[in-house]
Order: C-alpha cells, then sequence, then structure tokens
C-alpha cells in the first residue's frame, strides 16, 4: 500500500526539480448527511483510480502568505494528475481555521491548516477524516519527525498531516549587546549596561510555562473522545513552582525588562524571547549583529541551575471528511502532495517555514538557518503543546499581570507564593471537572 502511494506521488514529481518549487508542477460523519467516507473506503485511494468524469470544487485554508504558493501548487498537482476538479484557496489562518471548522463543519474547506492544539476539538466537532487504515498514516510517521506526528495523532488515529514544525519560541539577540547567551543573569546584565531591553511576555501562558517547566513542573491536560477535558496534571503548588514564579519576579524587576514578545511592537532591543515568524523583522532590526540561541538557563532563588523550558507546536493540514469517495480520493492524495518533502522545502525556502518532514530538516539550507537552528536546539527542553482550556489562558494571564502591577512582588513571602500557586493549582484542576 505504502508504495503504491509513494508511486502516486513521485509520478507527480518527476517533471519537477526541488529546486524548480511545487508551484511548477474525529468522526467520519459530516453533519449534513450523517455518513461521511470511511476510512476503510478511503482507503480505496490505493486500489482504484479516481472516476474519470469525477469533477468538482476543492476549497483549501492556508495563511496568507501561504495563499499563492498553495494555488500554483495545488492547480499543478492536478492538472498533472488529470483530475478535473478547481481549487480555490482562501486566506484562513490557522487560528480562524478551526474555529471556522468546529462552528461550521459543512461550510468549511475541504483543506484547511491549523495548529495542533486544536486536533481534539476538531477531532469532536467531526471536521477531520480519520488517515488509520488509508495508508496514508504510514506516509506521515515515516516522513516526518516523531513530534510531528504525535501533534497530529489523537489516542491512536492519525487525523492530519504535518505541515511544519516551528511554532516555538527562542532568544534573538544583538550579538554587540548580547555577550553570553547561557545565562539569563548574564543577558539581563548586558542589556542593563548598554541600556537596552530585554523582552518576554511573562503574562502569556504560552511563554510563561517557559520558567516552570524548567524547574520540573508540569501543566498538562487529558482529553476525551469527545474533546473534553478529562483531568489536569499539574504541581506548581510546590517548591519547584515557587523556584519558578520568584525567578519571572526577578526578572521583572530588572531595569531592562519589558513585557512582549513581537519585534514589530519592540523598541530598542537588546534581545527578545519570539519565534520563527519575526525572524525576517529581527534579521532587518539587527543586520549584521543578528544572532539567535535556545534560551538561556538561569539560577534559582535556591542556588540551583535551571534550563528555560517551554511549548514545541506544529502546523497541520486537515481533510474533511467527504460524502463523495472520489473527491475525498483527490483531497487525500493533494494534501499528502502539499505536505510533501518538495512543497515543505518551498515554504521554508519563500517564507522561512520551519518543515516538519525529516529529508528538508537535514537540508544544508535548513541546517544553516540562524533561527531554525536555535529552535532545534531549544525544542530539547520543550514539551509538545496539548489542549489546553481557554481558562488557563486567562488564569496564566492575570498571574502575570499580578507581577507586572507590583500585586507579587520580592519581598512577597514563600508562604504567600505557595498560596498564589495553590489557587492558580486548584481553578487549573477545576477546568476539568
Amino acid at each position: 500500500m505504502k508504495k503504491k502511494l509513494l508511486s502516486t506521488m513521485l509520478a507527480g514529481a518527476m517533471a519537477v526539480s526541488v529546486l524548480g518549487g511545487c508551484g511548477s508542477s474525529a468522526s467520519t460523519s459530516t453533519a449534513d448527511s450523517g455518513t461521511g467516507t470511511s476510512a476503510e473506503e478511503a482507503s480505496s485511494d490505493t486500489e482504484t483510480a479516481v472516476s474519470t468524469d469525477a469533477s468538482g470544487e476543492i476549497v483549501i485554508w492556508v495563511n496568507e502568505q501561504m495563499v499563492t504558493m498553495t494555488k500554483t501548487a495545488a492547480e499543478g498537482f492536478l492538472a498533472e494528475k488529470g483530475y478535473n476538479y478547481s481549487v480555490t484557496v482562501e486566506a484562513v489562518g490557522v487560528g480562524d481555521a478551526a474555529a471556522n471548522m468546529i462552528t461550521d463543519v459543512v461550510g468549511g474547506a475541504d483543506l484547511y491548516n491549523f495548529a495542533q492544539d486544536q486536533l481534539a476539538r476538531l477531532v469532536a466537532s467531526g471536521a477531520l477524516q480519520p488517515l488509520n487504515g488509508t495508508g496514508y498514516e504510514e506516509w506521515v510517521e515515516e516522513e516526518n519527525g516523531s513530534g510531528s506526528v504525535a501533534a497530529a495523532t489523537f489516542g491512536s488515529t492519525v487525523y492530519a498531516f504535518p505541515m511544519s514544525a516551528d511554532n516555538g519560541y527562542f532568544l534573538y539577540y544583538d550579538s554587540s549587546v548580547v555577550t553570553d547567551t547561557t545565562s539569563l543573569e548574564a543577558i539581563l546584565a548586558d542589556c542593563e549596561a548598554a541600556g537596552k531591553n530585554f523582552y518576554f511576555e511573562i503574562n502569556n501562558g504560552w511563554y510563561q510555562v517557559a520558567f516552570f517547566f524548567g524547574t520540573g513542573c508540569t501543566l498538562t491536560y487529558e482529553t476525551n473522545d469527545d474533546g473534553s477535558f478529562a483531568s489536569c496534571d499539574i504541581d506548581y503548588a510546590s517548591d519547584a513552582g515557587v523556584v519558578a514564579l520568584k525567578e519571572i519576579i526577578e526578572l521583572q524587576s530588572s531595569s531592562a525588562f519589558q513585557n512582549g514578545s513581537s519585534l514589530s511592537s519592540a523598541t530598542n532591543v537588546g534581545a527578545i524571547v519570539d519565534g520563527t515568524w519575526d525572524s525576517s523583522a529581527a534579521q532587518e532590526l539587527f543586520g549584521d549583529n543578528y544572532a539567535a540561541a535556545k534560551l538561556p538557563a538561569f539560577t534559582g532563588s535556591d542556588g540551583e541551575t535551571y534550563q528555560l523550558g517551554g511549548f514545541s507546536g506544529y502546523k497541520l493540514l486537515g481533510v474533511k471528511p467527504q460524502t463523495d469517495a472520489d473527491k475525498l480520493k483527490v483531497c487525500l492524495e493533494l494534501a499528502q502532495y502539499l505536505t510533501g518533502e518538495e512543497c515543505q522545502l518551498e515554504r521554508f525556502e519563500e517564507a522561512g517555514w520551519g518543515p516538519s518532514n525529516i529529508s528538508v530538516q537535514a537540508s544544508e539550507a535548513v541546517q544553516a538557518d540562524v533561527a531554525l537552528s536555535a529552535l532545534a536546539e531549544q525544542s530539547n527542553y520543550c514539551i509538545g503543546q496539548g489542549q489546553y482550556p481557554d481558562d488557563y489562558w486567562t488564569l496564566a494571564t492575570a498571574l502575570g499581570d499580578d507581577i507586572i502591577s507590583g500585586n507579587i512582588t520580592s519581598s512577597t513571602s514563600d508562604e504567600d507564593l505557595m498560596a498564589v500557586l495553590e489557587d492558580f493549582e486548584a481553578k487549573c484542576i477545576s477546568y476539568a471537572k
């Protein structure tokens, strides 16, 4: 089965070199009919050709910067295969795409990009075609890094095609200002001495976990098959949690500290914790002094050294269940092509997207990329971002705001800090009940 799938992919790619660009060439039910195409039926993709009279429109949602590339690639692939399907590609970001699909599966796109933390909700909404039993799950598992495969998997079922492995954060810095990136204390001292700012968004739950995960704390949620939250594994109310909280307080007290994570709104920057999406802005800002590294370590209040951790994340491409078996076959083939080696390389070359494809990750160009190299190094200290309740993000913002506003300071007693963390932990657990 796998060989037939790969031969289909290679046949479409033989006329095009990688450097030529790829543009040149839940439930299985849907809300309208109550019956989608099962995984077993979808597996006929490898056994039976698409009907010669099959036709229709395939709607694809991708990030705005990927619209032109995706349209060119999809149209080229369909034409080369001789499929009588038109393509409409619309600019819908990973966050909005998931929300729109969950709201209206029938009216949603046939293929759509989304962030991996939306997987459980999309599965529960019947918005994703399961890949198990189609042969495509084997291709996903063999072509992509293990982290992205795990991100595309819910329970034991693969539900999506990995598109990228670049949704994480690390340190951008001005190399004429920062001389030692291994130590948070050293970075702050360099920025203070130079009169420069160090940006870290401590009131954002995505970045805030870097301190707690760094000291060994846990905060994860388990979900039920329907996507609801079953339980929360958290130990913030601990000695390790107090060390992490004290370090956030100490960071905020530095004259160099600025709360934020976006270069577009940052000024007088010496260093910033940000992601690959701002790599072009960082290069333009720092010029010849542009540099990036994994996050630093810090010396905790207990005298121990801790490496800042964090979340790692992935962009995925989902296929909506279809009542038309021919259209499903075409959608699955197209999704495979758009997330394959050729197209992932082009997304890297055009927009700096970090590939999930193993071969592209190993390419000289990707290995030489400053931002992606820093992200890859930082990923060794991160956990894959799972599903988190909306209330968690609000709670984390409130904790950071209390530090920024001075409600929690370095003079706050350990007993009171523990009480803050006990309340935080209790609320996180309550969100899963």
